[in-house]
């Protein structure tokens, strides 16, 4: 996690965890019920009309956790088993993933959210990120065009072979030596929609990087976009579905997730431009009727949740606007729908033209 979070001395998270771990000991011998104080956060309330500070990394709450609540005695009893994983990956200077620590004690943990749920509260209650728990997340992500980068001395050249995917890095944190001539980030929703702009060669004639986390984007996928972001200082434009499922995506790369709100800042991309596909498209690049689909109430309940996030109103006015519209055409479709006319139309017309109008429709600029 960056800067007052970052905890990049081993020694000293282990010397945190041990004396964490003496004090409930400590506790328990004396007859008392340990109080382990969790900060909450969030990333954005419920309340449009609010004057929070959701977009702050600052805790927005505080949890108690004590053995005399029978409720909780689970979840501490949880949170010390997998402390204790992480204590020993630590110590033999090892990774693992959440899925590695959930089948080590799978009939206690009973469920991964269990094992994430701590790993949660364990970052949180030493102020550090899964990534100085040496707890690394199995990456779907993939990325081409003008790029070069070492991982942990792994060396990785996109620019060799533009159009080749490769995949995104899962220790972002030893990331170095990353090279680019792009001129902007494409990060496209699907990997049908990569493989598209791969096959149509879309980095040879565009100086652009494109990454895609293949749906909902998993923490190596955030924070290598993150990291590229912060090293080569590029614009970052994102390509999702025009439906709910889409736009939640889109946010969780711009805003963050919920359940990682405590390290926001090191996972958001708070500049990333919204390029499509929007409601608009449909009527502006001709989509055909049978490609409209009807918004479930699924996808209503949906949407209605999602215009009532803080954010939308205080930083993104356009996007609700956007968001609006969707609910009231009552309509959705996806990205290849755009491809109606052209397999290449994604390729040659609709992603440069956005490009050039910077991002959002005209008639919603404000």
């Amino acid at each position: 996690m960056e800067g007052k979070f970052q905890i990049s001395d081993t020694t000293n998270l282990l010397r945190k965890i041990k004396d964490f771990t003496r004090s409930i000991v400590e506790d328990l011998a004396e007859g008392k019920s340990p109080e382990i104080s969790i900060n909450r956060f969030r990333n954005y309330c419920n309340d449009p009309e609010a004057d929070c500070f959701c977009s702050s990394d600052e805790p927005k709450g505080r949890e108690i956790l004590t053995l005399r609540k029978t409720s909780q005695t689970y979840r501490i009893d949880m949170l010390l088993r997998v402390l204790l994983i992480v204590q020993q990956l630590l110590q033999e200077n090892r990774h693992g993933s959440k899925r590695d620590i959930y089948y080590m004690h799978p009939s206690a943990f009973k469920a991964q959210s269990v094992v994430d749920r701590a790993i949660a509260d364990i970052c949180i209650l030493f102020q550090c990120s899964r990534y100085n728990l040496n707890v690394v997340s199995v990456g779907n992500g993939l990325v081409m065009g003008w790029l070069k980068f070492k991982e942990a001395g792994r060396k990785f050249d996109c620019l060799s072979s533009l159009n080749t995917a490769f995949p995104v890095p899962v220790l972002v944190e030893e990331v170095e030596d990353v090279v680019s001539l792009a001129e902007y980030i494409l990060v496209v929703e699907k990997e049908t929609v990569f493989q598209r702009l791969a096959n149509d060669m879309f980095c040879k004639t565009n100086r652009c990087i494109v990454v895609t986390g293949r749906g909902y984007p998993d923490v190596s996928t955030r924070r290598f976009l993150r990291l590229l972001m912060e090293k080569l200082q590029l614009p970052v434009h994102c390509l999702v579905d025009c439906d709910p499922y889409g736009f939640e995506i889109l946010a969780t790369y711009r805003f963050g997730s919920m359940q990682m709100a405590y390290d926001i800042e090191s996972l958001r991309a708070p500049e990333m431009k919204w390029l499509g596909a929007f409601p608009s498209d449909s009527e502006i690049y001709g989509v055909p009727q049978q490609c409209l689909l009807p918004l479930t109430e699924e996808d209503k309940k949906r949407t209605e949740a999602m215009l009532l996030r803080c954010y939308l109103k205080r930083e993104m006015p356009q996007w609700r606007l956007e968001l609006e519209t969707m609910l009231k055409r009552g309509v959705k479709f996806e990205i290849e729908a755009l491809s109606v006319h052209s397999l290449s139309f994604l390729s040659e017309v609709y992603i440069p033209s956005k490009i050039r109008s910077e991002s959002l429709p005209v008639t919603n600029l404000i």
